[in-house]
């Protein structure tokens, strides 16, 4: 099925939806979520006590994504310079104005374990699912559309309005979060 998100391997172009400025003009192609997204989190406990640990569980993006705007993001690890200082910082200031464009929740994944990567919401002060942090157990879905580098993700942002990719880009050059970062998606949405 070819509407599903299937991005090419090896630096991929930017997957964004066409301007299409013709009046009357049909609504761009958007791609949809594939099913059977998963990913492997711990539900925030509203603890921030790094000791105070829940069961890890499923997260279906196919069917939570389709019933709301989220953001994914993806980092290459955990408690990294780039990823902890600019990336995760950059959606914890920006909440309030996702929020006010209508995004419902960012989750952020990498290859780190559930454990580590609930550890890593809690040091970020995270006490809601505003936020989640999961793991991409065996980089699963990285791998399905080409975003890994390896054994980690690479650095990007996906926008899904219930279901439909509306954003999607990766960033290829070390350290930059220009096309995944809080600011990037803003303003796309």
């Amino acid at each position: 099925d070819n509407t599903h998100l299937s991005l090419p391997k090896h630096h991929p172009p930017p997957l964004n939806p066409p301007n299409t400025t013709t009046q009357n003009a049909p609504p761009p192609t958007q791609l949809t979520l594939p099913p059977n997204v998963t990913f492997t989190y711990i539900p925030p406990t509203g603890s921030l006590d790094l000791t105070v640990c829940g069961l890890p569980q499923k997260y279906d993006a196919s069917k939570e994504f389709s019933s709301k705007k989220a953001v994914l993001v993806a980092v290459p690890g955990a408690f990294t310079p780039t990823c902890q200082v600019q990336h995760v910082q950059s959606y914890i200031d920006k909440l309030p104005e996702l929020k006010a464009a209508g995004v419902d929740q960012v989750v952020f994944i990498a290859s780190n374990d559930q454990f580590v990567m609930a550890a890593w919401g809690k040091a970020n002060g995270v006490k809601d699912d505003s936020i989640l942090f999961a793991s991409d157990v065996g980089l699963e879905f990285s791998k399905s559309i080409g975003w890994d580098n390896g054994d980690r993700t690479q650095r990007y942002a996906i926008v899904v309005d219930h279901g439909k990719v509306v954003y999607a880009d990766v960033d290829t050059e070390r350290g930059s979060i220009a096309k995944s970062g809080a600011e990037a998606v803003l303003a796309k949405l």
